[in-house]
């Protein structure tokens, strides 16, 4: 008979705390994955503003509830993605009734109201918080990006958010969540940004790497060079979204229906060096979450790339490990070496 696949999250119990990124339909379909491989879940858009929070005067708990009532069902650790984001955000929370954009005071008291009720109904339930989500510039020497937050409250909303987020729940995990985190103009404002926070006494209890890379980018060098940059901050290190596209960003090809051997052996070795560098710093790393679970459903298919699939994780679409799990695991069974 075949060997038993070992479990991804008991293989890595004694380095940091491994998870997935689901929703609702994969909690379904990707149920036995899940239970066997996964500690914690993270809800990939169902508690993001637009879906939890759609009209001034109505919530949408229901996909909400049931990924947070799965995870307590299972014992998972859950993550809450996202609070404050400049994506994805209902055109009324900036508005008032004429349709003219809301003072500053009155927007902070609805980012007030929104985290208070939606941290409230988790509170006890939720272990980690992204509080703020991608709120620096990509480009140039622009350093905040050009959010209707900033625009109507000013920089200060991150700060306020976090604030807002430590009295909604105080035993909560608040972090600061961002990509393009291994390049290193965006990385030193990045820094930059935390640095402020911690400065002003602002309650920030860690800082989130996306780390949606490719099989061809970033070097291992910039991501070590990356977290020693980041380590300096004396904040726990959390990955929020691992994933290996198979393209690179600018590649518009549609050509590409299969992962091709190459591909995927490619993938494997790509894998196989960041979990081996991630455990070189398991010490500082709280935890690892994959980008969904596995290649039937996936945010990169269609993106950004209309009509293409990408296969970026760990099992393939029908949900057999690929190469890159084999990679991940191999220092478990002596195949590789960790120091």
């Amino acid at each position: 008979m075949p060997e038993a696949l070992e479990s991804l999250q008991q293989i890595y119990q004694d380095y940091f705390l491994l998870g997935a990124a689901v929703s609702s339909k994969t909690l379904c379909t990707s149920e036995e994955l899940i239970l066997k491989h996964f500690g914690s879940i993270t809800a990939e858009n169902a508690m993001k503003f637009g879906r939890i929070h759609p009209a001034s005067d109505r919530y949408d708990f229901r996909e909400a509830d049931a990924i947070v009532d799965f995870a307590r069902t299972h014992g998972k650790q859950i993550r809450g993605h996202t609070l404050v984001w400049h994506n994805q955000v209902p055109d009324w929370v900036f508005l008032d009734d004429d349709g003219c954009p809301v003072s500053r005071g009155e927007l902070l008291e609805r980012m007030q109201s929104h985290i208070y009720t939606v941290m409230g109904r988790y509170r006890g339930h939720i272990d980690a918080w992204d509080v703020v989500n991608e709120a620096i510039e990509d480009r140039g020497s622009s350093y905040l990006r050009q959010s209707k937050w900033l625009q109507i409250i000013g920089p200060d909303y991150v700060a306020r958010a976090f604030e807002f987020a430590h009295a909604a729940d105080p035993e909560a995990v608040l972090l600061y969540n961002d990509y393009n985190e291994t390049n290193s103009v965006k990385r030193q404002k990045m820094i930059h940004l935390v640095q402020e926070l911690q400065d002003q006494g602002v309650p920030i209890h860690g800082i989130g790497l996306q780390a949606h890379w490719s099989i061809y980018h970033p070097s291992m060098d910039s991501i070590r060079a990356a977290l020693d940059d980041y380590l300096l901050l004396g904040l726990p290190i959390h990955f929020t979204e691992l994933d290996l596209s198979m393209f690179r960003f600018e590649d518009p090809s549609r050509d590409c229906t299969w992962p091709t051997r190459e591909m995927l052996e490619r993938q494997a070795q790509v894998y196989g060096e960041i979990f081996a560098l991630l455990r070189d710093y398991h010490q500082h790393i709280a935890s690892v979450t994959l980008w969904g679970v596995a290649d039937d459903h996936t945010w990169l298919d269609d993106f950004p790339v209309r009509s293409r699939k990408n296969w970026p994780l760990l099992f393939d679409e029908e949900h057999r490990p690929k190469a890159s799990f084999d990679r991940v695991v191999e220092f478990s069974k002596g195949g590789g070496s960790d120091r």
